[in-house]
């Protein structure tokens, strides 16, 4: 946990204050934490995570199954997928700076782990758990419906990105697009890169990211919201 955040700051964040503390403090922490203790150990997020992956999917099934009533078992199933995936809930989990809360080992911390997706996203999901376990369904069902199922239009454009992107340019405007990769910096651990889209050699978006694939995405989602400015309209979810 980095200097100067608290749990009680996050509570503040996340709109819930916990009875038992316990249960967001393993939350947060990972098995890098758990496995340099010698003594004092406590449990990991991962129990947690197990039980908040069931209850988003029974929240984000309950809301699209309501939302979207003429949609076949199969598309909503597409849906929730894209709503519930990885990147999707390292996207939310960034937005709560939930990375900056977490207790993690001092190899994970060094390689970048609090800006990892596949920490945050069970993080996030464990976040879930926790509130679940501590206060029942409705106040986890209140910070799934405000932090993860909230401006879905925008944020399945950014967790889709770039199929989003490759399926418009080939499809509507009939044209290619390629990723350059235009800067590269930082530690082998923590690198940092800045990639560009071109279509018709001019640049589309930029985006930066620990991954290529990061930078990619946040260059494609730059490139969407560009093509919306011009007029073009895109499917919704």
């Amino acid at each position: 946990m980095r200097d100067g955040y608290d749990l009680n700051m996050l509570e503040r964040r996340i709109g819930y204050s916990f009875q038992n503390k316990k249960l967001l403090k393993q939350a947060l922490t990972h098995s890098s934490f758990i496995n340099e203790q010698k003594i004092n150990k406590t449990e990991d997020y991962e129990r947690l995570e197990f039980l908040g992956d069931a209850v988003l999917e029974l929240v984000s099934s309950d809301f699209l199954f309501h939302e979207h009533r003429s949609l076949p078992e199969g598309e909503l199933t597409k849906m929730r997928a894209s709503m519930v995936c990885e990147p999707a809930l390292a996207f939310c989990a960034r937005d709560l700076e939930l990375g900056e809360f977490m207790l993690l080992g001092k190899g994970e911390e060094l390689t970048g782990g609090r800006n990892r997706e596949s920490i945050t996203s069970d993080a996030m999901e464990a976040v879930i758990g926790a509130i679940y376990l501590d206060g029942g369904m409705e106040p986890a069902k209140a910070f799934i419906d405000r932090f993860v199922l909230s401006d879905l239009e925008n944020k399945i454009l950014f967790y889709d990105s770039k199929s989003h992107l490759q399926e418009f340019v080939q499809g509507t405007l009939k044209k290619e697009i390629r990723y350059e990769l235009l800067e590269e910096s930082g530690p082998e651990h923590n690198k940092t890169f800045v990639v560009e889209v071109i279509m018709d050699e001019k640049s589309l978006g930029k985006g930066l990211g620990r991954t290529k694939k990061a930078a990619e995405q946040q260059a494609a989602y730059e490139a969407l919201l560009f093509l919306k400015e011009q007029g073009y309209v895109f499917k919704k979810y």
